[in-house]
């Protein structure tokens, strides 16, 4: 049998697809950071290694160090004391997320951990260490497993405080801000993915207030008081569809705010530097980031000192997505995680000291890694075009589409409908490996945005809430049409994918609307919402009932959103792939769909990783996911036009 198949432009007997390990040969890097207190080096969490490690690098370039060498831990959040050479950070054992808080002084030694509290989740909020770096803040669930507290450990001594408890009314409660003196810290009250609420805590008094918003539910994030300890910028949606960035007055009435910056895309990202002197953020716009920098105001902050001068542009190379920022505590220095759809996550840095002068027209930014060991050329690869098409209630809707070289009304190829997490996240213009070893192999990808997705405003987010499995499904069914109404698109050879709620959206689609579908991957994703509802960790519990639904009050709709119920629907080939300890999405979820589905004879491949939790931190593990995913996806979507074709 003589086998071809398209691959960039021409069969595999002329031109065969590259193997599939130079496109997943790059680093990975947890979107955290940190600057010396000097400015001279910088801390990042990557996978070289294998696993995620802490790693240090010069500012300037040079070699970086590898400072821890966890297998089985994985470092997540890292904070660099403000006074010496102490990292703290948070990690977590095989994807458990029961992270624990550990200490490693760069000067010699090995990391120690300062909680050691197993079933505990440790979690960083925002600026870690107070002022002095004697202590530091983060939140805990100790007291109570439903509920993170905000807690202060004093290094010397190891002592430690619950400064603020959550609770059923202010949520899960997360420090974020210290003051400029000490004495007062900034926390997030988190109550839902849009409902928080912004709480000052002053140490002096142990008293805690709500000064921020006067009504809700809104999303509000604290970034950091002013330099003279009069306000706080905050990032909310108050009022507006878009989260904006506005200067709030604690000693003002509640809920006051005066808007800085509000355009009609998400602010985010934002970080002003401990001097209180520069100010960096980013918008999103539709998808893709822009990163602005600003001298920050001397005197009084208000929104006439804010805009007496114009913000500096940072100069991203094409259209990119900044991951995470961050300043040198003097303000002259900045480092980010950016990524773009032809290029993986890198670190670059920028110099930002002509901002003092008022001399910058634009900043420019420079690679500080080269992760991209499979150096395969840019033109090579496939940048996604956004498109945007209308679906069932008249709204319209915009996605990424990779079209693979070949593909024309003369050649039609498969296409994977790719559904993102969340589901209040976001498909951006990002280089997704998998996406290009499809593309590669002559299988384009479509991954749109649908109700419930974050980045188009407040409205479109809320629209997924307790309607799981509703109008989204219908979303779905619009995005499957509109590409069977490409002219490049075969439609009897379309696929879908995801992971998290992408997996659940993924077996939604096969089950409820199962003539569309040639085959499907479902990674982690809930198969039946009752179970689902009841297995989320304990901190989740709290928003379940108005995000997805109350297992018990509302079980007749949850069972009646759920894939298992229309299990005998399936008619795709299914590949199923679960972390044994993952802890959003119990394994489970994944055990009773494959159980059914073998019961009823169904094809169906079950893939389980006993040292993982939600997604894959071992560099081999995503390594062996992700193959078996191509493979899948080459052998149902292309197999069927080799075979037609000998």
């Amino acid at each position: 049998m003589n086998q071809e198949r398209s691959a960039g432009g021409t069969s595999a007997a002329s031109t065969p697809a590259r193997p599939f390990e130079p496109f997943f040969a790059h680093r990975r890097y947890y979107p955290t950071g940190a600057f010396s207190p000097s400015g001279d080096r910088v801390a990042y969490v990557t996978d070289t290694s294998g696993q995620f490690n802490l790693w240090i690098q010069p500012w300037e370039g040079g070699w970086p160090h590898q400072r821890t060498a966890f297998e089985e831990e994985i470092v997540r959040e890292i904070a660099w004391s403000p006074v010496g050479d102490r990292i703290v950070f948070l990690a977590d054992r095989r994807g458990d997320e029961f992270w624990q808080v550990y200490s490693l002084d760069l000067q010699g030694g090995w990391p120690r951990k300062l909680t050691d509290e197993p079933g505990v989740r440790h979690e960083f909020g925002g600026t870690v260490f107070a002022p002095d770096g004697r202590a530091i803040v983060y939140s805990a669930n100790a007291r109570d497993p439903e509920h993170a507290d905000t807690v202060l450990l004093d290094l010397a001594t190891g002592e430690r405080r619950v400064l603020v408890e959550g609770s059923n009314e202010r949520g899960q409660v997360y420090p974020v801000a210290w003051s400029p003196d000490g004495r007062q810290l900034a926390c997030l009250a988190f109550r839902g993915n849009t409902d928080q609420g912004l709480l000052i805590h002053d140490l002096d008094r142990a008293a805690t207030r709500e000064i921020f918003p006067a009504e809700g539910p809104v999303s509000c994030f604290p970034v950091d008081w002013t330099a003279d300890g009069q306000g706080l910028l905050v990032v909310t949606d108050q009022g507006r569809e878009f989260k904006g960035l506005g200067l709030h007055r604690p000693g003002g009435p509640t809920g006051n705010l005066e808007w800085l910056e509000a355009p009609e895309w998400d602010v985010e990202l934002v970080f002003l530097s401990e001097d209180r002197g520069a100010f960096l953020w980013a918008t999103n716009e539709d998808g893709a980031s822009r990163l602005f920098a600003r001298r920050m105001p001397q005197g009084p902050l208000d929104g006439a000192s804010w805009r007496s001068s114009p913000p500096v542009e940072v100069r991203l190379p094409e259209a990119s997505v900044v991951h995470h920022v961050t300043l040198s505590a003097d303000g002259q220095r900045a480092m980010i995680l950016l990524n773009r759809a032809r290029r993986p996550t890198e670190v670059y840095v920028a110099d930002l000291s002509a901002l003092a002068t008022g001399a910058a027209a634009r900043i420019q930014v420079r690679p500080l890694t080269d992760g991209f060991i499979g150096a395969i050329p840019e033109e090579e690869l496939v940048a996604p075009e956004r498109v945007s098409f209308s679906t069932w209630d008249g709204r319209t809707l915009s996605g990424w589409l990779y079209r693979p070289a070949a593909a024309g009304p003369d050649h039609r190829v498969p296409v994977v409908l790719s559904i993102h997490g969340g589901p209040e996240s976001q498909e951006r213009p990002i280089y997704v490996p998998f996406y290009q070893v499809l593309l590669d192999r002559g299988i384009g990808v479509f991954a749109p945005n649908v109700r419930g997705s974050s980045g188009y405003g407040r409205t479109f987010q809320r629209l997924i809430y307790r309607d799981w499995g509703g109008g989204e499904l219908k979303d779905f069914e619009a995005c499957a049409r509109f590409l069977q109404g490409l002219d490049w698109v075969d439609p009897e050879r379309v696929g879908v994918f995801g992971g998290s709620f992408g997996g659940f959206a993924t077996l939604s689609c096969i089950s409820r609307l199962p003539r569309y579908w040639a085959a499907a991957v479902d990674i982690v994703g809930p198969s039946n919402l009752v179970t689902f509802a009841k297995s989320v960790p304990p901190t989740w519990r709290d928003f379940m009932a108005q995000w997805v639904g109350d297992p018990e009050k509302d079980a007749d709709l949850l069972r009646e959103r759920s894939p298992i119920t229309y299990v005998e629907q399936i008619r795709a080939p299914l590949l199923v792939i679960q972390g044994a300890n993952d802890p959003r999405v119990n394994r489970h979820e994944s055990e009773q769909m494959v159980e059914r589905l073998r019961e009823l004879g169904r094809e169906v491949e079950y893939l389980v990783f006993e040292d993982e939790g939600h997604g894959f931190t071992k560099r081999a593990n995503n390594l062996k996911a992700y193959r078996a995913t191509a493979a899948f996806f080459e052998g149902k979507l292309l197999g069927a036009a080799v075979d037609a074709a000998s």
